[in-house]
């Protein structure tokens, strides 16, 4: 098991074995993430967190709202008259 020190600036330097293993180059970014007993440090994804909200309402929609059903028939329809097309 590598072990590493705490700086006075409050740095860790991740022990080469383990950047070289996962790949990790100068400047990746990571999530610290508190377990309680510990930190996990997991990479961080390219793009930042967002909600469903935050996406959806990005699209302009000016209709009826539609439920889950009409959603649902609305595929179903679409799958029906894909396979249709390939008979």
């Amino acid at each position: 098991m590598a072990t590493t020190v705490l700086s006075s600036k409050g740095q860790v330097i991740i022990p080469n074995i383990i950047r070289t293993a996962h790949h990790w180059e100068p400047g990746q970014r990571f999530e610290a993430i508190d377990t309680g007993d510990g930190v996990l440090l997991k990479p961080a994804g390219p793009f930042k967190k967002t909600s469903i909200e935050e996406v959806a309402s990005c699209l302009p929609y000016d209709g009826q709202e539609k439920s889950l059903a009409d959603m649902d028939n609305a595929i179903r329809q679409g799958a029906e008259e894909s396979n249709h097309d390939r008979r």
